[in-house]
């Protein structure tokens, strides 16, 4: 795993400033790549790339990077990794191209100059974010994952363009201004993350995932979707098989399956997985240990608190498996440590609680191995949510009632008191997407908190979007959460903490092939008998007694709430400070401190929704203390 940077501009760049300037933007992710480091400029077209490696695959300097294709027509700087590379480099060896090294960095830049960009990315299985420079044609290609699991930054400030993995690389460039987006920042109370493509600064933007950017001198910039789920939707219904048996769709995915986890174990540094002792880690531990001669390394932490311990249950599963399992309790003091280094760690704005326990197994795993497996993406692919099967009873319920009605009975309830209630009645009068959007939003109206917004538009809104959703509640779900909060919460929440620690996350169940497949199980395959993830559930009681694993689902959650009414109370009080809120300027602060006040006196009791003010407070503490770092001078600009 890397971290990538990098900028392209109108005019002709003084190769030894910006050289230095591409060294800065890459040593500001140093931690995504601490084995290695790497700058090239293009001075006379303005391109300048930067580069800092984890070295997992190949570790000799054949793999370092930036990297030039055997012709020197095009330049990679690269993020992730190519799980398929091998049978590519067969392809090409076919076709009469060479690759010297054994790097799979190089089978993406040789596959590109055989095949094209746009022809090459769809043959790659993996997790990758890249960018390309095409030297003859004097094209930028910035090309993302199919499921969003690397992330990609981009942006145009005047007459350059920014990109890179992470929104800090940005700030050592003097054409950045870092100017906070209020919308995007609205979208964030709502979601507890900046959905993409947004990102909280103005300008700046997600490259959204299966999606290849071209950006040219002078032109206008083109954007190419190579995958779409939508399109994966479409293509698996009409080919769905009514007559595919249980068992010939149990061995199906067992293949498919052990095959996406071998082909992620393959790694010249040591290697192992997060256990958490539920559906999907147990899964993915269950097949690595099936194809390996060693016992697998495994991994959990515990809190002494019951309700949020997943320990014991770990240990039972890595115990009938037989894997070499490392767990770690952590006390609250140990947990809340973590907590001044989440605005450094997440980047931007990020409210998902589980961060901090993220945060933990990803230190305790790094101490021990490079490489990590997790069983993330399961519940998007196989329908697991708890939420799925509520939401789809009380939208059932609600379609049976007519418009006019549902429009009364939302406004009475707008009058109620409680959150909940508000978010159910902004959803009423629409159709499902809608519905939907206010279940699993935070707040029915988070532009009511943030001073001179308007909340920026997101997926949910999209009217494309909306129009390819399938019409089947639960295929809606599974759909909007895939291309929603799969990529901005779950994968940004591991990339950001495993990278961190300069550990490399692997997830397995989101190969797309394995995606693909679960798209064309029928409902039946997903829930039966009022049990989720049921085809999933069968595969894993090949290697692993259900007892084991059969219990309700707990996630990977922190007594949030007792913190912050005790040890945490002093530092939320100092960042809820109304004059300081004032002063910043960005929040109503009579309203928070309203709903502050009710928190600690039990009239409320919902943490989330002070954890999501005080993750926007400190990340705003953190970006102006970052930003009196010494920037660049403009003078490193012809």
């Amino acid at each position: 795993m890397c971290g990538i940077a990098g900028f392209l501009q109108r005019s002709s760049l003084y190769e030894p400033e910006a050289s230095d300037i591409a060294r800065r933007m890459a040593d500001a992710l140093a931690y995504r790549g601490p084995d290695d480091s790497g700058v090239w400029v293009d001075a006379e077209p303005g391109l300048a790339f930067g580069h800092r490696r984890l070295s997992i695959i190949d570790l000799s300097p054949a793999g370092h990077q930036p990297m030039h294709s055997a012709s020197g027509r095009l330049v990679i700087v690269y993020n992730g990794e190519i799980y398929n590379y091998r049978e590519i480099r067969a392809e090409l060896d076919t076709s009469g191209v060479r690759c010297k090294g054994g790097s799979d960095t190089e089978v993406i830049l040789e596959a590109c100059e055989r095949w094209g960009v746009e022809q090459a990315t769809p043959r790659f299985i993996g997790m990758f974010a890249f960018a390309l420079w095409d030297r003859r044609d004097r094209a930028l290609f910035l090309v993302r994952d199919r499921l969003g699991i690397k992330p990609l930054y981009w942006g145009a400030f005047g007459g350059t363009v920014l990109f890179a993995s992470e929104l800090k690389a940005f700030k050592q460039h003097a054409s950045f201004r870092p100017e906070i987006d209020r919308d995007a920042l609205a979208a964030f109370f709502r979601h507890h993350y900046v959905p993409a493509p947004w990102s909280i600064y103005r300008g700046v933007r997600k490259l959204r995932p299966g999606t290849i950017l071209k950006l040219t001198p002078g032109a206008a910039p083109e954007e190419h979707v190579y995958w779409s789920l939508a399109d994966v939707i479409r293509a698996a219904q009409a080919a769905r098989d009514p007559a595919l048996g249980d068992n010939d769709a149990e061995e199906r995915l067992d293949a498919l399956l052990r095959d996406a986890i071998a082909r992620r174990m393959i790694a010249d540094v040591p290697l192992g997985a997060f256990l958490s002792g539920g559906i999907d880690s147990s899964t993915v531990v269950s097949l690595m240990q099936a194809q390996s001669s060693r016992p697998v390394r495994t991994f959990s932490i515990g809190f002494a608190d019951a309700a949020y311990d997943e320990a014991a249950h770990a240990k039972s599963v890595a115990a009938h498996l037989g894997t070499d399992h490392t767990e770690l309790y952590v006390d609250s003091a140990c947990a809340q440590s973590v907590i001044p280094s989440l605005p450094e760690i997440y980047d931007e704005p990020f409210a998902d609680a589980s961060q901090v326990p993220t945060c933990l197994i990803s230190e305790l795993t790094r101490r021990q191995v490079t490489v990590a497996l997790t069983g993330d993406g399961g519940d998007e692919v196989f329908g697991g949510y708890d939420r799925y099967a509520i939401t789809a009873n009380r939208w059932r319920r609600l379609s049976k009632m007519p418009r006019p009605v549902r429009r009364a009975t939302a406004a009475a309830l707008e009058l109620a008191r409680g959150a909940r209630l508000k978010r159910l009645a902004a959803g009423m009068t629409g159709d499902f997407v809608e519905f939907y959007r206010h279940a699993v939003s935070h707040r029915s109206r988070p532009s009511e908190l943030v001073i001179d917004a308007v909340e920026s538009p997101s997926a949910f809104t999209d009217a494309a979007v909306a129009a390819a959703a399938p019409g089947d509640p639960l295929d809606c779900m599974r759909f909007l959460d895939a291309i929603t909060y799969l990529p901005d919460d779950i994968l940004t929440k591991v990339d950001r903490a495993s990278m961190a620690v300069s550990l490399e996350a692997r997830v397995p169940i989101l190969d797309h092939r394995v995606v693909e497949f679960a798209w064309t199980l029928p409902a039946r395959s997903l829930v039966r008998h009022g049990q989720s993830k049921w085809l999933l559930r069968r595969v894993l009681n090949r290697y692993v007694p259900l007892p084991l694993v059969d219990r309700p689902k707990m996630g990977f959650g922190i007594p949030l709430s007792s913190w912050l009414r005790g040890p945490l109370r002093s530092w939320a009080e100092d960042l809820l400070g109304e004059a300081r809120m004032r002063r910043e300027g960005y929040l109503e602060a009579q309203l928070i401190r309203r709903e502050w006040a009710e928190y600690l006196s039990g009239a409320a009791n919902r943490p989330d929704d002070i954890w999501v003010v005080l993750m926007f407070q400190a990340w705003l503490a953190h970006q102006r203390q970052s930003m009196t770092s010494t920037r660049v001078p403009t003078a490193a600009y012809q």
